[in-house]
């Protein structure tokens, strides 16, 4: 009986992974729009609230630091690797609600619908990254 090793490239095998530099800069460029909204919510507290507002949530002073809080530390989270697979299971429940809040192009006016179904599914692709990102995370850290 011969046991045979797996092909090149076959599961399991780490040769194809992207190089630290890169696969950071992927995850930068992933959290990009979380770390710019947080920053940009932060130092313009009065427009974060109005945003709440305008999607009606309420309390918008508290529900806007927690979307600052969220945005920015599941970002440093996904950066760092300080528990990357939870900042990336945060992005992306807050980025599928979100979606379905602001992003409901089947009751938009017609005029508004193909740049909302657009951003929807745009949103639902960065919900689909930040699986990957965790499921990635915990796959790598059981292994031995």
């Amino acid at each position: 009986m011969t046991i045979s090793t797996p092909p090149p490239g076959a599961a399991g095998n780490n040769t194809h992974r992207l190089p630290r530099w890169l696969r950071w800069i992927a995850l930068l460029l992933l959290c990009a729009a979380y770390l710019q909204g947080g920053w940009v919510k932060l130092f313009d507290f009065s427009s974060a609230m109005a945003e709440m507002q305008h999607f009606g949530l309420s309390p918008s002073a508290p529900l806007a630091a927690a979307t600052i809080a969220l945005e920015l530390g599941a970002s440093a989270a996904i950066l760092t690797g300080i528990w990357r697979w939870l900042g990336a299971l945060a992005l992306a429940a807050f980025t599928l609600m979100a979606t379905f809040l602001a992003n409901r192009f089947w009751s938009a006016p017609p005029e508004a619908q193909f740049a909302m179904a657009n951003a929807f599914f745009e949103h639902l692709g960065l919900v689909g990254g930040f699986l990957l990102v965790a499921w990635d995370d915990l796959r790598t850290r059981r292994q031995p």
